[in-house]
This record gives structure tokens, C-alpha cells and sequence, in this order.
């Protein structure tokens, strides 16, 4: 198998054996930037850890396959960390 074929099916096992909590769902207001509406639905996997000590986030878009999309590699200037975020079911323009 290549290695590009197993990263994916790695996160595909993930994807479909945690539960995908949304706590923060389409048009909500971020609990500490007022100004910042989510496009999508922002959330996490259950049962999974990401580096800040919660689960590994996940977009939520509106596709109803809720398929992966895309993952992302989150740098983070300020607190000086980084993240991985999983976009599902997103279509181009989210």
C-alpha cells in the first residue's frame, strides 16, 4: 500500500469509529471573538487527542457525504503550537 493510500485510510478509520460532536454549528458566534461567525460546522471526534488535550477538530460542511475532504496543518504564532484540522463534507466555496 503507499503511504499517501494508508494516511488517508488512517484518518477515514478515525473518521468513522468516533462520534463527531459539533459545538460550535453553522452561523454561531465564537464564544471569544464576537465578530467571528463559523461558515461551517466546527467540532470534534470523540475519543481522539489533538495537541491542545481535546479532540482532533473537524469542519463539518454541507455536503451530505460528509466525506474527507482535507486535512490541515494549523500553526499557531502566538500560543507557539500547532493542530491538525479534518474538513468533511465541505464543498470548494467552504
Amino acid at each position: 500500500m503507499k503511504t499517501s493510500e494508508a494516511f488517508w485510510q488512517a484518518f477515514d478509520g478515525l473518521i468513522n469509529k468516533c462520534e463527531i460532536v459539533i459545538d460550535r454549528p453553522l452561523g454561531s458566534v465564537h464564544p471569544r471573538y464576537s465578530n467571528l461567525i463559523y461558515p461551517v460546522s466546527y467540532g470534534y471526534l470523540k475519543g481522539t487527542k489533538s495537541m491542545d488535550g481535546g479532540g482532533i477538530d473537524v469542519w463539518v460542511g454541507t455536503r451530505a457525504d460528509q466525506m474527507l475532504d482535507a486535512v490541515i496543518c494549523i500553526v499557531d504564532l502566538v500560543k507557539r503550537d500547532s493542530e491538525i484540522k479534518l474538513l468533511l463534507g465541505c464543498t470548494e466555496a467552504e
